[in-house]
């Protein structure tokens, strides 16, 4: 984990700055990431968890100017809660993704879902907001969560990633709502794109987007191979399968790398390639 100012407003480039949430973790890398678009007047992208010293700084990067949306990629709970508090500082509307809130603990305790989060606009996939000298638009990316949109400004041939495509690690993919299939389909729709750089919630700015992409999709494709390996040689159990997939893994991860494993064996058992029996997984026969 490098070094960041925590709470510091950091201009990176002449549109957006960035302002550090100070949450580090094992699954948030230096922390959540939350990006002030604009100059005259703003929008704010993933204002980050419930945190009195995160709304300070960024009021206080705000500096009286107004702010026009504050806009969320996905209601994990260290992204959109500074919603609401920031909204009430402030007076701009919640705009983004759409609400969703699931019984689920996963295996992180600060990827639970936000059920404070109630969007006063919810934007379609293409929808936009504007400002003076700044265009936001939604861009839906199911995958990381059934929810998540990205944003393209396309002023600075810039896309705001959330956690579906992030600078230091890949992105945690977790049923029930996570979604494989979904994941990689929305790399797919990202590929498509030519965005100059990507700013995402957590790691540093991507500059070569396309090439990163593709390198996460053939990540994927070799842990779908690694899988089926595995289901060959009789391994079908999932804790075994993380165990000798993700060797000298951080204890703290296993329960996400399971999850990810998981979300693998739905999507090929939708594909008709495996098929699970008495809570073992085998090829399909």
């Amino acid at each position: 984990m490098i070094e960041a100012p925590t709470g510091v407003a950091l201009a990176i480039a002449p549109l957006v700055t960035r302002v550090l949430a100070p949450n580090p973790s094992p699954f948030t890398y230096t922390g959540t990431q939350t990006y002030l678009v604009g100059t005259a007047a703003l929008a704010v992208i993933d204002p980050g968890p419930d945190d009195p010293e995160h709304l300070e700084a960024l009021l206080a990067a705000i500096a009286g100017r107004p702010v026009t949306a504050i806009l969320c990629t996905h209601t994990h709970r260290d992204h959109s809660p500074a919603a609401a508090l920031l909204k009430a500082a402030t007076g701009a509307l919640i705009v983004g993704c759409a609400p969703l809130s699931l019984e689920d603990a996963g295996p992180r305790a600060d990827a639970a879902f936000d059920t404070t989060y109630v969007p006063d606009r919810v934007l379609a996939d293409g929808e936009s907001v504007t400002g003076p000298d700044w265009t936001l638009t939604a861009i839906a990316t199911p995958g990381h969560t059934s929810n998540h949109l990205v944003f393209a400004l396309p002023e600075a041939g810039a896309l705001f990633t959330g956690d579906h495509v992030m600078g230091w690690s890949t992105t945690v993919v977790a049923p029930p709502d996570g979604d494989m299939a979904a994941y990689m389909a929305s790399l797919d729709k990202l590929m498509a794109r030519e965005d100059r750089v990507y700013y995402p919630a957590h790691g540093e700015p991507i500059e070569n987007p396309r090439r990163f992409v593709r390198g996460l999709m053939g990540h994927r494709k070799q842990r779908e191979g690694q899988i089926l390996r595995l289901l060959r040689d009789d391994i079908g159990a999932i804790p075994a399968m993380v165990e000798r997939m993700y060797v000298g893994l951080d204890p703290r991860l296993t329960g996400a790398a399971g999850r990810s494993v998981l979300a693998h064996l739905l999507d090929l058992r939708n594909r008709g390639i495996v098929e699970e029996a008495g809570g073992a997984w085998k090829l399909a026969a």
